[in-house]
């Protein structure tokens, strides 16, 4: 099966609706990290088709459950899931946040090469970083543990706003080290279609002073 066909079955399972431009130029991203691998070594998975199932579809199953004007993807690497969210999401805007600079340098020809509007790229470290304007949800895939990502992250979020943590299993330690102000909103199981393996996402909130 072609990743375009993969992408189109992956989508319906989702019950995911994007324009063909939007999936284009999703494939046309795993296109450019599959030609930066071979370089940089942006990503562990090589294939391009494993990349459909383990890189888009992971990252687009949690937009279901994303409200947000602004999100700040922490420690984007190689754009996930930030850059699939903006993709699909035009009206949210999208901050791809990480320190590594070779990350930093494709995450900005991503944004550049595939026409991002909505995107920026911010190469710096999180726990030193200031924002203007906090966000609505603040977003990790593999940060870090989710009391870390949250001491690292909590001021950037905005009054009312939401941390969201991709995980695998179902991180019960890690949610009983959580700080105490933290309150677990939802753990949702995700399926991914093509991925085996349990994937969550947790939903974070903490009361607004």
């Amino acid at each position: 099966m072609s990743a375009a066909d993969q992408l189109k079955r992956g989508l319906i399972a989702l019950g995911l609706v994007l324009e063909r431009d939007t999936q284009q130029r999703l494939l046309d991203y795993i296109a450019l990290i599959d030609k930066w691998n071979r370089v940089h070594n942006l990503t562990a998975i090589r294939e391009p088709e494993k990349m459909v199932s383990h890189h888009l579809l992971d990252s687009l199953a949690v937009a279901p459950h994303l409200h947000a004007r602004r999100l700040l993807d922490v420690g984007s690497g190689a754009g996930l899931p930030g850059i699939p969210l903006a993709l699909a999401n035009p009206d949210m805007q999208v901050t791809l946040l990480d320190s590594n600079h070779k990350k930093v340098a494709f995450l900005n020809q991503a944004v550049m090469e595939l026409k991002i509007k909505n995107a920026e790229v911010c190469g710096e470290r999180v726990e030193s970083w200031k924002s203007q304007e906090g966000f609505d949800v603040v977003i990790s895939r593999a940060f870090s543990d989710m009391s870390e990502f949250v001491h690292m992250t909590r001021h950037l979020l905005a009054p009312g706003g939401m941390f969201a943590a991709m995980k695998g299993m179902h991180p019960y330690e890690e949610i009983d080290k959580l700080p105490p102000d933290c309150i677990v909103q939802q753990v949702l199981p995700l399926a991914i279609p093509g991925l085996d393996g349990a994937r969550h996402l947790v939903l974070i909130g903490q009361p607004v002073a």
